[in-house]
């Protein structure tokens, strides 16, 4: 099965993390933007990266735009750029735009032209704060929908030299360990009968109310 290819535009904070973090993981990553300096910045890093005005569609066709499978625009201030590249990318037939939002009215214009899905950086980081701040042991929180959320969850204490099978957290909490990162390395197919150390990070995805419910009980 083919590795899913991720084009993102826009390299400023927000859009070169992600492509960073893609790139971590092994997958292919085009990067756009206008100012060279952040492409070459960039270019070391991704697969390939290029200077190109993204509201130019021609630009975009020829980069073969419409052959990744998920483009992100991450385009900051300039709210106008960033319609109408999400317009283009929905003309051009991408399969999945996600889109960065710098406000909830920007978001749902941005929805109602096409974006498969709006990302607001800034709410979702005070969203990963204030999980933080309750339970130390979250190092990250991302929402996946309104309903459902993942959270990287350092192992605590209670949880230390026990087994995925003797916790049994699908059972009591409805949530799911999709995979344990030990260091650098990600497990996405955890043995569940290896036992946590206080090192590990379960990566666990489930209803934002039965994630709470695991935090509560886990605070301690």
């Amino acid at each position: 099965m083919a590795k899913k290819q991720f084009a993102i535009i826009g390299m400023g904070r927000f859009g070169s993390s992600v492509a960073k973090a893609l790139s971590g993981m092994g997958y292919d990553v085009l990067a756009i933007d206008s100012d060279e300096q952040r492409v070459q910045e960039i270019s070391a890093i991704v697969t390939h990266a290029v200077s190109a005005d993204s509201t130019d569609e021609e630009a975009l066709r020829a980069l073969g735009i419409r052959n990744f499978d998920v483009v992100v625009v991450a385009i900051g201030e300039d709210i106008q750029s960033s319609i109408l590249t999400t317009l283009i990318l929905k003309d051009l037939g991408v399969p999945a735009i996600l889109v960065k939002a710098k406000s909830e009215l920007h978001g749902k214009v941005l929805g109602k032209i096409g974006a498969d899905k709006v990302i607001y950086p800034e709410m979702d980081m005070g969203m990963r704060v204030a999980h933080h701040l309750a339970s130390p042991n979250i190092l990250d929180y991302i929402e996946l929908s309104p309903d459902y959320s993942i959270l990287d969850m350092k192992v605590p204490e209670a949880m230390v030299g026990r087994s995925l099978k003797e916790l049994n957290i699908r059972a009591k909490f409805s949530c799911n360990v999709i995979a344990i990162r030990h260091g650098d390395e990600m497990n996405i197919t955890p043995n569940a009968d290896e036992r946590l150390t206080s090192s590990d990070v379960l990566v666990i995805v489930g209803h934002k109310d039965n994630l709470t419910r695991l935090e509560m009980a886990y605070q301690k």
